[in-house]
């Protein structure tokens, strides 16, 4: 997909010129030094812009059109995936896929929510945002899972839940609450990761797990910066502003331990190089099932009810000695 940020344009141009330089070495003209020092300087400069982005910038490339989605994930990484729909209630949500497969001959239980690229693919998968049926068949999912003792591994990509008439007066709020303390008692491991969007209680709604990690230019907040923006300022045009302010960044989010580690990109992003970052994904998955399944399901089940008990709490240190007061 031919789409480029602004920050990206100087080393777009860059590897432009080095494609036009291979073009001509076929005419039998040696220009291998050329092309050499050209991809030096596009190493350099991927380094140097992608050590210093903004908040604001790596929301954009959490959004990059190019960037893998759930369904990438799920074709390249899981075999023999049976996808299973409806929430039994209502109806089926194509934003939430789920259903059962393999990594690497172990067997999991897969849930993500797809925005979908080409426009009649985004309208069927509603932009990423889920509805309270799609909610709903995700905890069938883990629940079924937890029956049989199979390990659970979620993949959110969303700005955040619908918030649309309908899916309020179906439930939405209830669907993500009844997720949020069901997810603590699933008695299988849980694996989550952020590989773009991470929306709001959208988010949050697949994301209890022992293990929550995001990728290195993916954002997870509580709120999207234009929603921010407009509640702030009433203008969603501040969403830069907003961005830089709520700190949007994985060693953020670490620093405050709503995640338990980074998943490194390739260079450039995931969008650059979208394989690579796809088997990064799955040897980070495979590492870490093996270290779960080995703990004992009572103290996993309560160390990560412990986990998300202990996030926002805030000890403060008063120093009530003579000196102070003087």
């Amino acid at each position: 997909m031919d789409f480029t940020l602004d920050f990206e344009r100087p080393v777009s141009e860059l590897e432009n010129q080095i494609r036009e330089l291979k073009e001509a070495s076929h005419q039998n003209i040696d220009i291998s030094h050329e092309i050499e020092a050209l991809q030096s300087k596009v190493n350099k400069m991927l380094e140097d812009i992608y050590t210093k982005l903004s908040p604001w910038q790596r929301t954009q490339l959490s959004r990059h059109p190019a960037r893998p989605h759930a369904l990438d994930y799920i074709e390249k990484i899981i075999t023999d995936f049976h996808e299973v729909h409806g929430d039994r209630r209502f109806s089926d949500d194509p934003s939430m896929v789920t259903g059962f497969g393999y990594i690497d001959g172990q067997k999991v239980a897969v849930i993500g929510i797809e925005k979908g690229r080409k426009t009649q693919e985004k309208i069927k998968r509603n932009f990423g945002m889920a509805n309270p049926e799609g909610y709903r068949k995700a905890l069938r999912v883990m629940q079924m899972a937890s029956q049989f003792g199979i390990p659970v591994v979620t993949f959110v990509d969303t700005p955040g839940a619908y918030p649309g008439i309908g899916a309020e007066e179906r439930g939405q709020a209830l669907a993500i609450a009844e997720n949020l303390e069901e997810m603590f008692n699933i008695k299988s491991p849980i694996i989550s990761i952020v590989i773009g969007e991470g929306g709001s209680g959208g988010a949050l709604g697949i994301a209890v797990a022992d293990k929550v990690f995001m990728m290195e230019y993916s954002v997870y907040s509580v709120i999207s910066p234009e929603s921010c923006a407009s509640i702030l300022w009433s203008d969603s045009k501040m969403a830069e502003t907003a961005a830089n302010s709520l700190q949007l960044s994985p060693n953020k989010a670490l620093e405050l331990k709503v995640i338990d580690g980074i998943i490194k990109e390739p260079a450039g992003g995931a969008h650059r190089h979208a394989d690579k970052a796809i088997q990064i994904v799955k040897d980070s998955i495979l590492s870490h099932l093996d270290s779960l399944k080995k703990e004992d399901l009572d103290l996993l089940m309560q160390k990560r009810f412990e986990k998300f008990r202990q996030m926002g709490n805030i000890t403060l240190t008063i120093d009530n000695s003579e000196e102070s007061k003087a």
